[in-house]
């Protein structure tokens, strides 16, 4: 069995579960649902599950589901044959038939319309395939590992999401902690990402100091592991003589840390209040405080609030 990407690097304990859970998922034939907020690693989760799996050798078909319309769902994923439609001018496999054998990422599950879920849902419970223009029956041996930075159990009762799919994908259910609740996890991926750019660039940084570190930890990282992978990308632009201290990063970030450490405001309390405010509208409070509806659940779960109601 191969071992897990480097890409799930951390001593936090959330990292440590989900380092031990991954390889027991991916033993498994069940489908996935992987949550968490934008750039936490969704699509890093699912590849691993993929490597780890049986079906390593097979492909790996990956789909924004939030950039495919409704009306060229069934053509994209189920595939058509010559002349199905005008503009078809060569048959299409499709989605599903390209991920025989291997795993089929939904990323984005969430913005996918309900009239596509129901065909998804079809799908799932018996393999088979109609491709446009086709008469024929084509049967699909695929893994399906979804992935959503939204909360699906709201979008269900909001009649926005089927709650049969729902329940079809939220199996093996994995949870992507934000940055930001796994600070220790920062110092660790940052000195990773900087290992990393030496090797594609050639180029040399020193190691960064302790003030550098713990200002980063401190920071709430609203784009996650993506926005962090990215700064130090900005970093290797211009590289450092000498020590890497904070007057290193690029300006714009340091204006952000700056902005950060100054309105900081005490979370649980900022929490309360814009709930109030919001006669506890979840989707209302995350837009208020910048959040994902996802992470507002988590929080409320943190500070247990849900008695204060």
């Amino acid at each position: 069995m191969e071992e897990l990407n480097q890409s799930i690097l951390g001593i936090s304990t959330s990292i440590e579960a989900l380092r031990s859970y991954i390889p027991k998922v991916a033993a498994s034939e069940a489908p996935v649902l992987i949550t968490g907020e934008t750039g936490t690693g969704k699509e890093s989760i699912a590849t691993n599950i993929h490597l780890l799996s049986r079906r390593r050798s097979g492909p790996f078909v990956a789909v924004n589901c939030a950039a495919l319309p409704s009306s060229l769902f069934e053509s994209e994923f189920f595939g058509h044959e010559r002349g199905a439609f005008t503009g078809a001018v060569t048959a299409q496999k499709g989605w599903a038939v390209a991920a025989d054998c291997g795993t089929l990422f939904l990323d984005e599950i969430g913005e996918m319309d309900m009239q596509s879920q129901a065909k998804l849902l079809r799908f799932l419970e018996n393999g088979q395939i109609n491709r446009l223009g086709s008469t024929r029956q084509v049967s699909s041996d695929v893994r399906v590992v979804a992935a959503t930075n939204q909360y699906l159990e709201e979008l269900v009762d909001e009649h926005k999401f089927r709650a049969d799919l729902f329940y079809r994908l939220n199996v093996a259910r994995i949870e992507i902690e934000p940055l930001r609740e796994r600070p220790e996890d920062i110092g660790i991926l940052f000195e990773h990402f900087i290992n990393e750019m030496k090797g594609r660039t050639g180029l040399q940084v020193a190691e960064p100091d302790n003030e550098l570190i713990e200002c980063l930890a401190d920071y709430q990282w609203p784009g996650n592991v993506r926005e962090l992978r990215n700064l130090v990308e900005a970093v290797f632009i211009d590289p450092p003589r000498g020590r890497f201290q904070v007057c290193h990063l690029p300006s714009s970030f340091q204006r952000r840390l700056s902005e950060h450490h100054y309105n900081a405001p005490d979370e649980r309390e900022s929490l309360i209040a814009a709930l109030k405010l919001t006669n506890w509208n979840k989707a209302e409070t995350a837009r208020i405080m910048k959040l994902s509806r996802m992470s507002v659940y988590r929080k409320i779960e943190k500070y247990q609030l849900s008695t204060e109601r």
